[in-house]
């Protein structure tokens, strides 16, 4: 465990505030606070491979924030111009598809659970399988297949909902692109 930090939480936000916002100088800043310019580096840029081109994360956060509203205000112009009657149907169909959406990846969730399940009692049912004359272990055979057709049409679903976004799929993968993890997902057409 570290030293204690001679600047308390709300004011290395403010260093950082003044850096970041007013352009301020870690020099500077270093200065005011009366603390060494290396602490304030290692506090306000960690991890200077944070940002693909080194921007800061807040200010990439910023500009994302910029071309958002932009859209935002695009659409509420195009919106304000329709009837009211058709503003409503906007909002109505536009509730009903994150509905939707959110329904379908709850169930996709639900299914791949459910697959991940049968695939379990099918492999249970394959350890009843006598490997030296598998023919005497028909109905274990029998049920091995079932489970397994069923657990393979259990996850239809999620696939056909990774189909549905496989660009936002493939863009999660990429570096940087804010996924959970680094798993690759692949689609062959």
């Amino acid at each position: 465990m570290g030293r204690k930090s001679a600047l308390t939480e709300e004011q290395w936000l403010e260093v950082e505030r003044r850096h970041v916002v007013e352009g301020e100088s870690i020099n500077s800043l270093a200065a005011a606070f009366g603390v060494n310019e290396s602490s304030i580096r290692r506090r306000i840029k960690p991890n200077k491979a944070e940002a693909p081109n080194g921007d800061n994360p807040l200010k990439v956060l910023a500009k994302e924030k910029i071309r958002i509203d932009a859209e935002q205000k695009q659409f509420a112009e195009q919106l304000a111009v329709l009837p009211f009657a058709k503003q409503q149907m906007v909002s109505d169909l536009a509730r009903k598809l994150t509905n939707i959406s959110e329904h379908m990846g709850s169930a996709a969730e639900i299914s791949a659970a459910s697959a991940h399940r049968l695939s379990i009692l099918a492999n249970q049912q394959l350890q009843k399988v006598d490997d030296v004359n598998p023919v005497r272990s028909v109905e274990a055979l029998q049920s091995v297949a079932l489970l397994q057709k069923m657990a393979n049409s259990s996850s239809e679903i999620g696939l056909n909902l990774l189909r549905a976004n496989k660009e936002a799929v493939e863009a999660l993968n990429k570096p940087g692109g804010g996924g959970p993890t680094s798993i690759a997902v692949t689609f062959e057409e």
